[in-house]
């Protein structure tokens, strides 16, 4: 007892709770306020010891000192303070008895959690509604509502000696790579840290290129999407108090696909999928190519469209180069400001800000209007990438694809690109190359990069990932087949 005082002293939301197991034994219920569920602790612990000993006094029977006088099901005896004070610090009640050599931990998990809601990053208007808590459990509960079979494996792990955060990694078992899985626990193991609290940390310490900017993993808040991947033979990563699942390992065309790629009819999904590509070009290079056109390569453009431009820009006392950049920074802190504000004024001040700050900088002569029309799609543009961390990254790399523009025009845009294409075509993702299906060049995985085929073409999983390759029944080809009668 003095030792489990001694490890919770000064800590005032630790409760110690005497009660008396028998007419002379002492024992005492020590929890943490707040993350229990005291309605279990009354209920299922208090009333029951109270009751025997009510009997015992009344009838004098010989009632067994342990768990079974208490009334909850996941129980776990242990012989260490240690190990006490760990369960008590991961919403466990602990019951002590005098004179036992042994304690009980009740499972009493609880406390204000938030219930199940849409997902506040990736909205859809088909598909399902619900979304990840920060409740571990739920999350894999929502999980489990997906996929209902025993080969959906569940690893749990802790890491953070301070936090102690509970980290549970799932992965059919018939489907996943097992060279996959344990290169995945292997570094998951090796992580040694004082603390998680958001599934970012695992990113960054288990991905291949950390120097990289491109994301290596993928995060989402729906179950569906995360059910999607295991079923592709991919490995998910749940973190207790995450809303977010971190999928691995992902190619960059998953960070192009939308969960409604695979909800609508194919003809609507390739469609959207074709303008979303035509827009990541445009939000990567539509800066630098009008830095690059105007400054170096004005023949390029019909004569009136240069005379326009050149009108536009004959008050401005900048180069096009810093006239972006202005734009741009600009842009950026605006989009950032509305990100941080609160919901109720974060989108008036970012629509006010760019109203304002863009007719106010054209009529001052700072900006041309051309200029503004160019940063206003490019911002639009790069709303339309479904990863938020993909969209990032495009962000990020804009800037020196702009200044290579502005000092070799379209060289340095060419040289850009293929410093770009040299990186992608050497980065892997757990082992799996990042361009995968296009490089290497694979037939079966290209039915679902550049264009989504129907889902009775889609007999395969993807080629790298899988153990069992055939998902699909391959007598479905589209056409029902023919009944007698029919």
């Amino acid at each position: 007892m003095l030792a489990v005082k001694d490890i919770f002293s000064d800590c005032s939301d630790v409760i110690f709770r005497n009660v008396m197991v028998s007419p002379e034994v002492q024992g005492v219920i020590v929890y943490i306020e707040g993350i229990v569920n005291s309605t279990d602790i009354q209920e299922h612990m208090l009333r029951p010891l109270i009751r025997g000993l009510v009997e015992q006094r009344t009838n004098e029977p010989e009632a067994p000192l342990d768990d079974t006088r208490v009334a909850l099901s996941q129980v776990k005896k242990v012989a260490t303070w240690a190990e006490a004070a760990d369960g008590v610090l991961e919403s466990s009640a602990l019951l002590l008895i005098n004179g036992s050599k042994e304690a009980w931990l009740f499972n009493v998990k609880g406390g204000v959690r938030r219930g199940v809601e849409e997902p506040q990053t990736e909205s859809v208007i088909r598909g399902p509604r619900e979304g990840f808590t920060e409740t571990l459990r739920v999350n894999t509960a929502l999980l489990r509502f997906k996929l209902k079979t025993p080969t959906l494996k569940m690893l749990s792990m802790t890491i953070g000696t301070d936090t102690k955060t509970n980290v549970v990694l799932t992965y059919l078992d018939d489907v996943a790579d097992p060279k996959m899985i344990k290169d995945v626990k292997k570094r998951l193991n090796k992580i040694k840290i004082d603390g998680i609290l958001e599934t970012g940390y695992i990113e960054e310490l288990i991905e291949d290129h950390p120097y990289s900017p491109f994301p290596q993993m993928h995060y989402t808040e729906r179950p569906d999407t995360v059910a999607g991947n295991l079923l592709e033979g991919r490995f998910a990563i749940f973190v207790d108090g995450s809303p977010f699942a971190l999928i691995g390992p992902v190619t960059m065309w998953q960070m192009l696909q939308a969960s409604e790629d695979y909800y609508e009819r194919f003809f609507i999904s390739n469609l959207i999928r074709w303008i979303r590509f035509l827009f990541v070009f445009i939000a990567l290079f539509l800066p630098a190519l009008y830095i690059a056109i105007t400054t170096f390569h004005q023949d390029m453009l019909p004569t009136t469209l240069i005379l326009s431009i050149a009108g536009a820009r004959e008050a401005i006392p900048f180069p096009a180069l810093v006239e972006a950049l202005i734009m741009e920074l600009s842009f950026e802190a605006l989009r950032e400001a509305g990100v941080r504000l609160p919901k109720t004024v974060g989108q008036a001040v970012s629509i006010l800000g760019a109203l304002v700050i863009g007719q106010a900088a054209v009529q001052a002569g700072i900006v041309s209007a051309p200029m503004v029309i160019i940063v206003s799609m490019t911002g639009i543009a790069s709303f339309t990438i479904p990863r938020f961390n993909f969209a990032i990254t495009v962000r990020l790399l804009r800037f020196p694809i702009m200044l290579l523009a502005g000092a070799l025009g379209l060289y340095g845009i060419v040289i850009g690109l293929v410093l770009i294409s040299v990186h992608l075509t050497q980065m892997t993702s757990f082992g799996v190359p990042y361009l995968s299906g296009l490089s290497p060049y694979s037939k079966t995985d290209t039915k679902d990069i550049i264009m989504r085929a129907p889902w009775w073409r889609m007999i395969n999983r993807p080629s790298t990932v899988h153990r069992d390759q055939k998902r699909m029944n391959t007598n479905i080809n589209g056409k029902p087949e023919s009944e007698e009668g029919w």
